[in-house]
């Protein structure tokens, strides 16, 4: 049998896939280079009409040319492995696809690589986890447009269909902007969940309400701007309990993990000069929370709790905390999508920012209502340097950042710690100065150093002999 499209690495990605596109119609061969696991995924692959190859040899020649690859394998050195085990037995014209987890930079070496021998390399990023990659993910693919053109029939039809029909996958850009473009989707995820996970916080310990109080909550604003897969699910996991009627949630210790993402998101702004401080804020507060011995020290050390509010102000307060989290959020996407705008401009990728929010809809982590909104935004100004400057996000701004000042007024007066939301909140006071305090920074600068500094009233480059 000929096959349409080859797998490389059956872990629950790779095999989940594989699945997705058999069920679409394609015919699939997939290998792994670990006899226990070709053994162990036989008969479920068998089940869905995907066949495993012996050899990669033999899984090489049962493909249909040119031939298309794709690798769903530990990012980093494995990937870097397994292309050199799979690159002797391509010819010019073939395509390798990694749809791993992997960091951009690594991606443009290995497409400039491939280039040189005449494969094309395509770095795809993959969103939606394993229920996303059986039932349809958000992709993001980038790399050679000949190459994405091979593959598109069948990405078009293994990714999330969005409400009105279109897939979830659209090509992104040449070399590592499909990887780029899933790091800064990671990014705005951080953020996403630090806020949602901080208003959770805000209700159970400033409001006092239960968890069965929270889910509710989280339910009604799901029906409304805040509409999205992960206010749905924090609304599940509220109400959970375990089979001895406890709550799951309380349980669980608090420290969060990570794989690199955000952090790769927050050193990328700092690499670009971008502010990407709600983005990096979060990752810091998963840092903070890591130190799980350290802050029982320091939270004997001084013996300050949060404080709750008034009952009397409940609904007033749950209020502004909707608005607070919808403009914190928005926030998040307009300092992801600056960063977007300016890779775009120094890779020379030519994203299409309105694009990439369309794929986001479905499929993805991060998927939500007002994604649309975002491409409405560019659509009508493609060279939008900022969101906060289009009509529909300037009016939501302006009509609930009070909220948002409130809710931190709250925060800081009851010592609930809500980084995330102060944070949206500097961003937002500082954007919409004329004029900052770095005058003073660059002066400092000026007077130790003798760096220089422009003046408001004339060109030109100026030192002042301050002593």
């Amino acid at each position: 049998m000929i096959y349409d499209i080859g797998v490389v690495g059956l872990g629950v990605m790779g095999t989940n896939i594989a699945k997705n596109m058999s069920r679409n119609g394609f015919k699939v061969i997939t290998f792994d280079f670990y006899d226990d696991v070709r053994e162990n995924r036989m008969n479920e692959l068998k089940e869905e009409n995907v066949d495993i190859a012996s050899s990669m040899e033999a899984f090489i020649n049962s493909l249909k040319k040119p031939r298309n690859i794709l690798l769903l394998v530990k990012a980093g050195e494995v990937t870097d492995m397994t292309i050199e085990q799979i690159a002797p037995y391509l010819v010019e014209g073939d395509t390798l696809i990694d749809g791993g987890n992997e960091q951009y930079e690594n991606t443009r070496r290995r497409n400039l690589a491939l280039t040189e021998k005449g494969i094309n390399f395509i770095g795809m990023g993959v969103s939606g986890g394993e229920e996303g990659a059986l039932n349809g993910p958000s992709l993001m693919p980038g790399g050679q447009q000949e190459a994405y053109d091979n593959v598109k029939d069948i990405l078009e039809k293994i990714a999330a269909k969005a409400d009105d029909g279109k897939p979830c996958v659209t090509y992104i850009g040449s070399d590592g902007s499909g990887h780029y473009v899933k790091m800064i989707h990671n990014g705005i995820e951080y953020a996403d969940m630090e806020l949602i996970a901080e208003s959770y916080y805000f209700m159970k310990h400033g409001l006092n309400m239960s968890n069965d109080e929270m889910s509710a909550v989280f339910d009604e604003w799901n029906k409304g701007d805040l509409n999205s897969y992960l206010i749905e699910i924090t609304a599940r996991i509220l109400e959970f309990k375990d089979d001895e009627g406890n709550y799951v949630l309380d349980l669980i210790l608090d420290k969060a993990g990570q794989k690199g993402t955000g952090k790769w998101t927050g050193i990328e702004g700092l690499k670009l000069g971008i502010p990407l401080s709600l983005i990096t804020d979060s990752v810091f507060v998963r840092c903070i929370s890591s130190l799980v011995e350290e802050r029982q020290l320091v939270s004997e050390a001084y013996t300050s709790p949060m404080k709750s509010i008034s009952a009397d102000d409940k609904a007033s307060v749950l209020e502004d905390l909707k608005n607070a989290l919808y403009i914190s959020k928005l926030m998040s996407y307009s300092q992801g999508f600056r960063l977007l705008r300016e890779a775009s401009g120094i890779y020379d990728w030519n994203l299409k920012l309105g694009e990439i929010s369309m794929i986001w809809r479905k499929g993805c982590i991060i998927r939500a209502q007002f994604l649309e909104e975002i491409n409405r935004a560019y659509e009508n100004a493609p060279n939008l340097s900022n969101l906060l400057l289009d009509d529909y996000f300037r009016n939501v701004v302006k009509s609930n950042h009070p909220s948002l000042r409130r809710i931190g007024i709250l925060a800081i007066e009851n010592e609930i710690p809500m980084p995330a939301f102060l944070s949206a909140l500097s961003y937002f006071d500082s954007m919409k100065q004329e004029r900052v305090s770095s005058n003073m920074i660059q002066a400092q600068r000026d007077y130790f150093g003798a760096h220089t500094y422009e003046r408001i009233d004339q060109p030109g480059i100026f030192h002042t002999d301050w002593q």
